[in-house]
């Protein structure tokens, strides 16, 4: 475990969530989710969020939690950062964090509580809440029915070891008056649906820090992405948004829960199966598994 400020200071630039394996029985499969974060250490991005939205956060019961951060802590060793996804309820969340904690995590992320829409200081004591049943680096993330204004983010600063602001909601003047707020206090993250898409968007408002879904099974085209974004090599973007990241996009878009589901099919395209999602989720079916290996190897035969 580290420090919230060195966690900040590390957890910038291409991030990834890895995702999580299933056996036929439904079960964890421990050794497989190993295999799979040495696979995304090795392509070197600068942190792992275990157990996110792409992790399949919401269909693990605690025990598999602990199970699966444990896990990835210790393939980890110390390369690099490990945060862990928690959420639902007060309670629960703060449960999940103390989790994370004994688990080894570096750093947590809290996802929006269940179901409902809060008001502002209904948003600021839950997550202070949170905040404060652990001292693990905290990142609030905003989207669905947490989406906050500039002055809960600014109040929720002033806890010592909330650290970080992660976006999935990509309106750029809310996001922009949140990072005017808070000043360098908090890094931003740009956590989009496939970031890529929004990323040069982000970082117009000096958000150069985002998680890529697609990093689990095409790093090289994240790594390429991310490098050109860097360079500021803006007809690299545009080649790889139109050869990979649009047509990717159009096809997340047919199914609700594609977002997650395509990350694992994308895994058993490139020959690296991992098994399927668990309900409610679904798996695409034959004819769009088909459509995204043909992406997949259409998008890599350009760019060798």
């Amino acid at each position: 475990m580290i420090s919230p400020q060195e966690l900040q200071a590390r957890a910038r630039g291409l991030l990834s969530f890895p995702i999580t394996p299933f056996t036929r029985n439904d079960e964890i499969d421990v050794s497989a989710y190993r295999e799979h974060v040495q696979f995304m250490i090795d392509a070197k991005p600068g942190a792992l969020f275990a157990c996110g939205g792409t992790g399949e956060f919401f269909s693990l019961d605690l025990n598999e939690y602990r199970i699966t951060v444990r896990a990835a802590v210790e393939q980890a060793n110390g390369k690099l950062p490990i945060i862990a996804g928690v959420g639902y309820g007060t309670k629960l969340a703060c449960e999940f964090a103390r989790a994370a904690e004994e688990a080894g995590a570096d750093g947590i992320m809290v996802m929006p509580p269940y179901l409902l829409v809060a008001e502002q200081e209904g948003l600021y004591r839950h997550y202070r809440s949170v905040a404060e049943s652990t001292r693990l680096g905290v990142i609030l993330y905003q989207r669905d029915n947490a989406i906050f204004t500039p002055a809960t983010v600014a109040r929720l600063a002033e806890i010592p070891n909330v650290i970080g602001f992660k976006d999935g909601h990509g309106d750029m003047e809310r996001l922009l008056r949140i990072r005017l707020a808070v000043g360098d206090r908090l890094f931003l993250l740009n956590g989009m649906p496939t970031a890529e898409l929004s990323a040069q968007a982000f970082y117009g408002v000096g958000c150069r820090t985002y998680s890529s879904a697609v990093f689990n099974f095409v790093p090289q085209i994240a790594q390429a992405f991310f490098q050109a974004a860097e360079a500021g090599d803006d007809a690299k973007c545009s080649q790889l948004l139109e050869l990979f990241y649009r047509p990717f996009a159009e096809l997340r878009d047919r199914a609700r829960g594609f977002a997650v589901s395509l990350i694992k099919a994308g895994l058993m395209v490139t020959g690296r199966p991992m098994g399927g999602v668990r309900a409610p989720l679904l798996d695409p079916d034959p004819a769009q598994l088909e459509e995204l290996r043909a992406i997949v190897n259409r998008a890599t035969a350009k760019m060798l």
